[in-house]
Parts: C-alpha cells; structure tokens; sequence
C-alpha cells in the first residue's frame, strides 16, 4: 500500500514585503481524506493553496505532492485545481475548453464524462462568455477533473452558486470522493466544510488553530444551548435568575424567547423548570460550526489575503 502523503506541508512561510501571510503551517494530508480549509478573510488559505500547487514560491519550508515537486505532480496530471478566478476562453464552448485541457494529458477522462461529472452536459455547447456565475463555476470543476486526478484542490467551488447548485455540487463530488481520492477545499460555507469534509483545518493569521475531525474541531467550544419561549415579564432580575443557574456561562434574550448556554445544561434544565415551569418550546443544542469557528479565529489576527 502506497503510504507517501498526497499533500505534504512542512515548515511553510510566506511573506509578501512586511506581511507574512502563511506563518509556518506544518500539514500531513493522507491518500483519500476529504479536507476543509476553514478561516477569515486575510487567513492565508489561498496562499497557501498556491504555495502547495507550487504556484508560488515559499518565504522558507516546503511544499511536496504525492512526495514530489508540486509542479512535476500537476504535469503529470495527478492534480486537479479549481482556483478563484482561473479564466477559461471567453470564446470557446464549455466543451471545447474541455476537450483543450484533456488534450495535454496522458490519461484524462473522456470529454463527455467531465462534463457529466460536473453536471455540465446541458451547457456544453454554450460559450463561456454566455455561462452565468453558477454555470462558469461548474465548468471550471469540469477542467479540474478532466485529467482524472488523484488530488483534487479546489478554492471556493460553490461561490456563485445557488443552494440548489450548491447541493448538485456537493452530490457529484461525493462520487469522486466515493472513489478514494483526495480532495482539499477552502470554502466560507461553514456548513458545507461540517457535512462534506473527513478533516478540518482552521487557520488564523497564517497559523492552524484547529486540525481535526468536525466533531472534535466543534468540541473546542463546551456547553450547549438552552433556548426556550416564555410568557412573563422580562426583567433584569430574570436575567440575573438565569446566570445564576448551573453552568450558565451567557444569557440573551430577544422577544419571547431566550437563550441560554451552560457547561452543565442537565443541571441548567432541570433548575430552569423548577424555577420557571411556565417557560415552553424548550430546545437544547449543541454548539455549530459557527461557534466554534467564531471562538477560535476572533482573537486572532488577520493575515495578508484570504
């Protein structure tokens, strides 16, 4: 079994004059994970996915895939990329711009496979000037896949789209991800990095904050949510009645409703109705992607580009 890493980032720094947008990230992506790249704007994300495509040169470390130069692994058409702004010609068909980049590598996938993979079959014949924003993204994916890669790098793929694209998308990535390949994404659709992604890696400032499963990158954050409707008077004693319960860490309210969140919401419950059995529509919940994305990256600082 071939164990050499599909990405591999070791000591990587990147400075643009005084600012060092990727600040020494140390990444180990296996063969066949389905990996985040989650972080505010000015996180370093793009650059560092330029750096591993070898699109740009590092400050200091190293970028290898597949335990190579990363441009030998692109000619060799082991990579695919789909990166914010790469142009395709205006004037040609989808098809067309397809077929061009099929035709420089040695194994690619058939035109016509591409563009199914993409969901592009019903615009193949429309020029690329003509696509709409959503369209002109799915035939970017369609260039991305043709040279059949075992590494797929893309960065925010589902911009422009609809949800409904959204989902087409995510539908016809699982199929390529369902085939044991590696796939790496920046994207600022936090729910799309929790439902699609094996791994996420979090970066603030140029640094990785977070590494790890979606599960265990929400974990960062303890407690969870009370919520729950009520028909009394809110007041500053009320307030001050539910920071006292068990665990409370934050209390807000807006209209009849308030939340909640306790390191101990067990406890928080149950002296919440023995105090307040008129309160109704009680919801409990664990912590998002948002909080935990919120609470890893707020104190941080912002890099040089996203």
């Amino acid at each position: 079994m071939n164990r050499t890493p599909a990405i591999q980032l070791t000591g990587l720094r990147k400075r643009f004059g005084s600012l060092t947008a990727v600040d020494g990230i140390d990444v180990t992506i296996g063969t066949g994970e389905v990996v985040a790249l989650l972080g505010p704007n000015g996180a370093g994300k793009s650059t560092t996915i330029d750096l591993a495509l070898g699109l740009a040169a590092p400050t200091a470390g190293a970028a290898t895939l597949f335990g190579a130069d990363p441009r030998e692994a692109v000619t060799a058409g082991r990579v695919g990329a789909m990166l914010q702004g790469g142009a395709l010609l205006p004037e040609l068909t989808v098809s067309r711009a397809v077929a061009l980049v099929a035709s420089v590598h040695r194994h690619p996938l058939t035109v016509a496979e591409a563009l199914e993979r993409a969901r592009c079959t019903e615009i193949a014949k429309q020029k690329v000037s003509k696509l709409s924003g959503g369209q002109m993204q799915r035939a970017r994916f369609a260039v991305a896949v043709v040279s059949n890669p075992d590494l797929l790098i893309l960065d925010e793929p589902t911009a422009a789209m609809d949800v409904e694209a959204r989902r087409v998308f995510w539908q016809s990535m699982r199929e390529f991800t369902d085939e044991g390949r590696t796939v790496v994404f920046a994207t600022h659709y936090l729910d799309e990095a929790d439902t699609y992604a094996d791994r996420i890696i979090m970066l603030s400032a140029g640094q990785i904050v977070a590494d790890g499963t979606p599960a265990e990158v929400k974990s960062v954050v303890s407690g969870r949510r009370i919520r729950a409707c009520f028909d009394f008077e809110w007041t500053a004693d009320v307030a001050a009645e539910l920071q006292r319960l068990p665990g409370v860490t934050s209390v807000e309210h807006r209209g009849g409703q308030f939340t909640i969140v306790s390191n101990n919401p067990d406890a928080a419950l149950r002296a919440l109705l023995s105090e307040h059995a008129d309160v109704h529509d009680i919801e409990v919940t664990a912590h998002n992607m948002d909080d935990a994305f919120l609470a890893l990256t707020e104190t941080a600082g912002i890099g040089a580009r996203a």
